[in-house]
């Protein structure tokens, strides 16, 4: 058993990492670092709390998973390498390229693992979409939308609505990781990003054009739109695909539900995609089903058989510099070429 230890027992820890850890074989989530005893208690008897200190130093934790405020995941990463574990971190990786790249280093260094929790790959829309645009049916790729919307009006005391927090480093991350899963790192970026909820310290809108040739991604979020946009709308000289509707994974797990459910992951019929062809007929794309566990059972055979990680952490690197390039962009009004 590769003994486990999660730092962090918030919405993250509660929702995501805990209950997958503890459904994938060959998995022990063996120590929980958290102020919330009596939660943990609650939802994992016999798992101990401890500190994030504590954790990092015990021998027989194998390895450490960050789910924390993201100015803590740097110093809590460098930590657990230096110790000899591996690492999983919460997006963002880090809040910092440099510092991404640090940890890389270290890693290797070390001779440890550290992945990024880049779940999203296995969403069950974006495992349609990467299925679809794989299988050549929409043709050559001119137009590829990503929206990811949410009606936050009134601001939140939470460590996400602080400095070093906001929407393109919550959000950005797992979109941007998406487009570079299915087109690689682009030319350059053009970016619009900012606060709209007045007093606002962090920016809750973001609007990014992603350039590949004639082809053009835009990735889109904001915290102040209550209708709903298409999650993914792509647009090939094959026909389109239009889909609305959030993979249902997150909304199971934050309710409760168990990740061994045989439906957990499925989404309604009535969210699946429409593909729309050159002559105007069309076909409902059926939903992948989604499967974070496939994340964690990654983790486990790359530690234990030496298999590729399921994430590498060069993906959230790039995603990093692509989240800089684009605040630089927004903030000189200059299209990034990206190196």
């Amino acid at each position: 058993m590769i003994r486990t230890g999660l730092i962090g027992f918030g919405l993250g820890g509660t929702a995501f990492h805990a209950p997958l850890i503890a459904a994938v074989d060959g998995l022990e989530l063996a120590a929980v670092a958290t102020s919330r005893a009596e939660a943990l208690a609650a939802a994992y008897p016999g798992v101990p709390a401890t500190t994030p200190e504590a954790l990092i130093a015990d021998p027989a934790i194998d390895l450490v998973v960050i789910s924390t405020p993201n100015a803590t995941h740097f110093p809590l990463a460098q930590a657990a390498l230096a110790a000899g574990k591996h690492v999983v971190i919460d997006k963002p990786l880090t809040p910092a390229a440099s510092e991404a790249d640090a940890l890389i280093a270290l890693a290797r260094q070390q001779g440890r693992l550290l992945v990024p929790f880049h779940n999203r790959r296995w969403d069950s829309d974006f495992l349609t979409v990467r299925r679809l645009v794989e299988s050549g049916r929409l043709g050559e790729i001119l137009l590829f939308e990503a929206h990811w919307d949410r009606f936050r009006p009134d601001l939140a005391q939470a460590w996400k609505e602080a400095p070093g927090g906001g929407q393109l480093l919550d959000l950005g991350p797992h979109m941007l990781d998406q487009v570079l899963v299915l087109f690689g790192m682009p030319e350059a970026v053009r970016a619009d990003v900012v606060g709209q909820r007045g007093n606002s310290a962090v920016d809750d809108y973001f609007e990014l054009t992603l350039f590949y040739g004639a082809r053009r991604v835009v990735l889109a979020s904001s915290r102040m739109i209550a209708a709903p946009r298409p999650r993914f709308s792509i647009h090939g000289r094959g026909g389109s695909f239009v889909k609305f509707g959030l993979d249902p994974q997150e909304a199971a797990m934050r309710a409760g539900g168990s990740v061994g459910d045989p439906r957990h992951g499925a989404e309604d019929p009535a969210q699946f995609g429409v593909l729309t062809l050159p002559d105007g007929s069309q076909e409902t794309i059926p939903s992948e089903r989604g499967d974070y566990t496939r994340f964690y059972a990654g983790v486990a055979a790359a530690i234990r058989d030496g298999a590729a990680a399921p994430v590498a952490a060069g993906d959230a690197l790039d995603g990093l510099r692509l989240i800089e390039a684009a605040r630089r962009s927004a903030e000189e009004g200059v299209t990034i070429t990206m190196g």
